[in-house]
């Protein structure tokens, strides 16, 4: 069975040039085979059409439409994923494996509770599929369902010692529970199993963040860019934190910079230029600095012109004001709401910090760490700052 975590994280595809290969006399198994081998390769669109020969010549192959959901899945096509599955699913009710994969794309749909009914069908049809026990614990895991997550991760486990990808997530719950040292062990666990897999690296590197061991992050982080270069725009953005936390302001910045080219779009690309404000205004380059984060949300921004990053920026600028910038950070959802309160007050503190306002940056990043939320960068960040100060 193939592994969606891969898809969901990467994806790094190699295109090889073939021909759709028609041929008289050949039967729908041939063209699925084929389809299969061209998928393995990463010719997509070859491997879609050789499953349309195979279902064109045997509408009933329930196998040739989950396959073909699975590549429309791996080239984005949510909707026509589902409905390939769907489809297998009504000519066969008990293909546990057409649930699993649907399962997976209502999980990129974002539909967690539509997926984790698809995995528990799966799971009732076939109690030995540690595929579906894995992702039904990480769809549990994004609803914040911890405890039942590792309960899924465990059972994955039990029936596939060997599945290193359960023992990642279950060392990403454990370390969401504040288990550093369960969350290790598993990510230990997972680097014995697979050793040339970057995520027992990635995930092990930040509960060693956690714990504040930066030097054995940092080397674990070092370590998934070097042997699995999917990971490296989480690993880049890692790194520069623990380079931000040792006051090694040029790597950080070189880091920040090697995410923002890595990301291509999304926030994190916008939250490594905030970090890459704080830094060139903190090292003298306040005017460059102003330049570069005004031109980014001008020509480059991801975010939307009222949107909560897009209020963080306008606070550095000195456009939005430090109510404003706190009533922006105000939502009806109570974890979204916190998150964003710790990241105000750090980002708050850092400006006053950098006009030379000690005392008040000192109560504003107190005020970051009342929120709790150590799983923020910014929190991190402003509890070093803090001690920094000397707890003024």
């Amino acid at each position: 069975m193939k592994n969606p975590f891969n898809t969901a994280c990467l994806v790094l595809l190699l295109i090889l040039t073939s021909s759709a290969g028609s041929f008289a006399g050949d039967t729908a198994k041939d063209y699925y085979d084929r389809g299969n081998t061209k998928s393995s390769k990463g010719d997509l669109d070859g491997a879609i059409a050789d499953y349309n020969h195979a279902i064109e010549i045997d509408p009933k192959l329930s196998a040739a439409y989950v396959e073909r959901g699975y590549v429309k899945q791996d080239k984005g096509d949510l909707d026509g994923a589902i409905a390939d599955y769907t489809r297998a699913i009504e000519l066969d009710p008990n293909y546990s494996y057409a649930y699993t994969e649907r399962g997976y794309a209502m999980q990129d749909k974002g539909d967690l509770d539509g997926a984790i009914a698809d995995f528990s069908r799966a799971i009732e049809i076939n109690p030995k599929n540690s595929e579906a026990f894995c992702y039904r614990g990480y769809a549990r895991k994004a609803k914040r369902d911890l405890d039942e997550a590792i309960t899924d991760f465990s059972r994955a486990i039990e029936i596939d010692p060997k599945y290193s990808t359960a023992y990642c997530f279950r060392g990403t719950a454990k370390k969401d529970k504040g288990d550093q040292d369960g969350a290790i062990a598993d990510f230990n666990k997972a680097i014995e199993i697979n050793p040339k897999e970057g995520g027992g690296y990635c995930g092990r590197g930040v509960s060693k963040l956690a714990i504040e061991d930066l030097d054995g992050a940092i080397a674990d982080f070092n370590q998934a860019i070097k042997i699995d270069p999917k990971y490296s725009r989480w690993a880049y953005r890692f790194l520069a934190g623990c380079k931000y936390l040792k006051s090694n302001w040029k790597d950080a910045l070189s880091d920040y910079r090697r995410v923002i080219e890595l990301a291509k779009k999304g926030s994190d690309q916008d939250y490594s230029q905030l970090f890459i404000w704080i830094i060139r205004t903190r090292i003298g380059e306040k005017e460059a600095a102003d330049k570069e984060l005004t031109e980014r949300l001008a020509k480059g921004w991801n975010a939307a012109p009222n949107d909560w990053l897009s209020k963080v920026a306008g606070h550095l600028l000195g456009t939005v004001t430090e109510a404003d910038l706190l009533a922006a950070a105000d939502s009806p959802d109570a974890r979204k709401k916190s998150g964003q309160i710790c990241e105000a007050w750090y980002y708050i503190g850092m400006k006053k910090l950098l006009t030379g306002d000690k005392k008040s940056a000192a109560d504003d990043f107190r005020k970051c760490l009342d929120t709790k939320r150590d799983d923020f960068t910014e929190f991190k960040f402003a509890q070093a700052e803090l001690k920094a100060l000397g707890g003024l």
